[in-house]
């Protein structure tokens, strides 16, 4: 592709790439220099024209000589509608997920059940890139834009058609989902997180919506969990757009949740749809599950997909890696659960979805992470404290933290628990504890390989480790 291709007075330059660090700038490179927290991508402008950058996307006001500059008020988004040019063709039906809690379960289910069907389909988020053959880890929710957009393209020339991925509130704030043209969006809830980012709720809240406002097509459709307190500023926002609107939940009009009863490995439900009454029986435990499992099917029936053909295969779903996921079973008979659940309202949820099948006791492990908000630490401990018959604190991703201090702030909330700053020192306590009628939660890393301390990334698996501590 030559830059003139993509930007009227580019010249007959050939195009080889893009990138956004200067490391990995070669000859035709388009380079984007961007402003961000901690290092101005600015500062790397010379470097990579010396490296062979034909184009710099920047600010007006940022120092180009030697490369086209292509000046911009946003250049993280004119970057990114330039990138996606360049790497197009996309697959020619894709989704995004936004919320707090639930978008690695809801896109995993999304393109289970778009393969169902017949579809040759990919999941993008957390637990990486995901089909029906492989899985390959990017270590983000949301990959930079450069990554995300060549990932996607790869997934199109293998001939997949269908993509389902998650839009954080990180990545809709700095354009890392831009250019790919997404026929539906969801949203999930919404719960405290990354204020440590945001700085507030508004502000958080504000990111996600750019999901419907912005980069949801025109004549897209928006999909939304109606039982969450916010999702009325979705549901205004799509009208005022004049997007189709998908209602599930308890309150909602397209997919309505009658009745959910647990069962001993999954849930009973009864759905509504078109003046007919489903019965489905979901082989996941958990209210938020069942939550994900019907946004994941108004995704699909959003798409094209038939909606008792969809409600139908709820029943076939496979459990998401780290969410709710039964590592082992102990000696003593206790069933051992890994999830992911790092914020107070996440917490609550699997807490809640354990309970009705917790005869005994439910022991709790879990921390609190560094470098992030600290402000849910505590909030953390009171719904530990409120929820689980045991809580046992131990250290999640410490970081440049302390782990002891991070420890004290989340004992506020709960002051009667044990204290164990060893993770695996902790798994194996509460293993030890559980009894036959006993289940243990071993809740914050979910799907996650490594423990973070200062600046190393130590191996360490709660499903793994949970394993061979009940050995």
């Amino acid at each position: 592709m030559r830059l003139g291709q993509l930007i009227e007075g580019g010249g007959d330059s050939a195009v080889t790439g893009f990138a956004i660090d200067h490391r990995k700038v070669a000859p035709g490179t388009i380079f984007g220099a961007f402003q961000g927290a901690a290092v101005n991508g600015e500062d790397f402008i010379p470097a990579a024209i010396q490296a062979g950058a034909i184009a710099i996307v920047a600010r007006p006001e940022a120092v180009v000589e030697g490369a086209l500059h292509i000046a911009d008020v946003n250049p993280r988004e004119r970057f990114a509608h330039l990138a996606a040019a360049f790497f197009a063709p996309f697959p020619q039906t894709a989704v995004a997920v936004t919320g707090t809690n639930g978008k690695t379960s809801t896109v995993e289910m999304t393109r289970q059940l778009w393969r169902m069907t017949g579809n040759h389909a990919a999941s993008i988020g957390t637990l990486g890139v995901t089909t029906a053959d492989d899985t390959v880890t990017t270590g983000l929710t949301t990959p930079d834009i450069v990554t995300f957009l060549s990932n996607v393209a790869g997934l199109a020339r293998e001939g997949v058609t269908h993509v389902a991925f998650e839009a954080s509130s990180h990545g809709l704030s700095q354009y890392r989902t831009e250019g790919l043209p997404v026929k539906a969006a969801a949203f999930t809830n919404l719960s405290r997180d990354h204020l440590d980012y945001h700085g507030d709720m508004a502000a958080y809240f504000h990111a996600k919506l750019r999901l419907f406002a912005e980069v949801l097509q025109d004549d897209g459709t928006a999909v939304v969990w109606v039982d969450d307190a916010n999702s009325e500023r979705v549901i205004d926002l799509a009208r005022v757009r004049g997007n189709r609107l998908i209602t599930v939940g308890e309150h909602g009009d397209t997919l309505r949740l009658v009745s959910r009863e647990p069962t001993l490995l999954g849930q009973g439900l009864t759905i509504e749809a078109d003046g007919k009454s489903y019965k489905v029986n979901l082989p996941l435990i958990g209210a938020y599950q069942a939550a994900n499992a019907l946004t994941a099917a108004g995704l699909v029936i959003a798409t094209g997909g038939d909606v008792a053909t969809t409600l139908a295969n709820l029943a076939r779903l496979q459990p998401v890696r780290g969410r709710l996921e039964r590592a082992v079973i102990a000696k003593s008979g206790a069933p051992v659960y890994v999830d992911y659940a790092h914020t107070p309202d996440a917490l609550e949820a699997a807490v809640s979805a354990l309970k009705p099948h917790t005869k005994g006791r439910l022991i709790l492990v879990f921390g609190a992470g560094g470098d992030r908000d600290p402000g849910k630490r505590e909030l953390m401990g009171r719904e530990a404290a409120l929820g689980a018959d045991v809580v046992i604190v131990t250290d999640d991703n410490p970081r440049s933290e302390d782990p002891a201090a991070i420890r004290r702030e989340v004992l506020k909330g709960a002051p009667d628990a044990i204290e164990i700053g060893d993770r695996r020192g902790a798994i194996a306590a509460a293993i030890h504890l559980a009894g036959p009628e006993d289940i243990v939660l071993l809740a914050g890393k979910g799907h996650e390989q490594g423990q973070i301390v200062g600046d190393r990334v130590l191996p360490f698996d709660d499903v793994n480790v949970a394993r061979e501590c009940a050995a």
